[in-house]
């Protein structure tokens, strides 16, 4: 499956597992960056392998366009967005 900044995907592995994260950086094609903006901050994003990932059809389009054009953005913008999402479960 395709992954893009700014989609909302759950933790499947790991002491975040079932956490709700954000998708903030692509490393690799096996490896991306994640926050919550809660425990993993947008400082110090968590890079996770994809397998460890379920990832969902949501995206946060105004997270994206900050993220890809370099805009900064906050910790509060993003707890804010995977808030009004709520549980995608798709």
């Amino acid at each position: 499956m395709e992954i893009s900044i700014g989609q909302v995907v759950y933790s499947r592995a790991g002491r975040d597992s079932g956490r709700k994260l954000v998708v903030v950086g692509i490393v690799d094609d096996k490896n991306v960056l994640v926050a919550d903006g809660d425990l993993r901050r947008i400082e110090k994003p968590k890079r996770k392998k994809i397998k460890h990932l379920r990832v969902t059809k949501k995206v946060i389009l105004p997270l994206t366009d900050k993220l890809k054009s370099g805009a900064k953005v906050s910790n509060s913008e993003i707890r804010k967005a995977l808030a009004e999402i709520g549980d995608a479960e798709e």
